[in-house]
């Protein structure tokens, strides 16, 4: 199943360009940004099916990031990219309306089930976060 379209947003261009590949099996269009500006005024334009956002974006106010980005796209389901394994991070994440989490080192394995996961309506986290 092709999806319509997805924004990435992420600091690390290296990174950002695998995981378009890896997007692009998915998705009809792939937009990329590397900052909160330019994510929130993609998301107003694009109105995207998923939204992967790099945790780091939120600068520690994860909850301010996500509402805002609500905001912008409220129809689209944002899966957070992370380096952080750690439970409560996750938890976190969650509670401020993030629909997954993805660990950065299981994008290969992880990203694809998150965005069937979220797109089904499902919440997912990476299997392996910190229990």
């Amino acid at each position: 199943m092709t999806l319509d379209s997805v924004l990435l947003a992420d600091r690390h261009h290296r990174l950002s360009e695998g995981v378009r590949g890896l997007l692009e099996t998915t998705f009809a269009a792939v937009f990329m940004v590397a900052d909160e500006a330019s994510l929130m005024a993609g998301a107003t334009q694009i109105q995207p099916t998923v939204t992967v956002v790099d945790l780091s974006l939120a600068r520690g106010d994860i909850a301010r990031l996500l509402r805002d980005l609500r905001r912008c796209a409220p129809g689209s389901k944002v899966v957070l990219l992370s380096v952080h394994d750690e439970p409560a991070v996750v938890s976190v994440a969650l509670a401020a309306g993030a629909d997954g989490v993805v660990l950065k080192r299981n994008i290969s394995t992880d990203l694809l089930a998150a965005v069937d996961s979220v797109v089904a309506g499902k919440q997912y986290v990476s299997p392996a976060v910190t229990h």
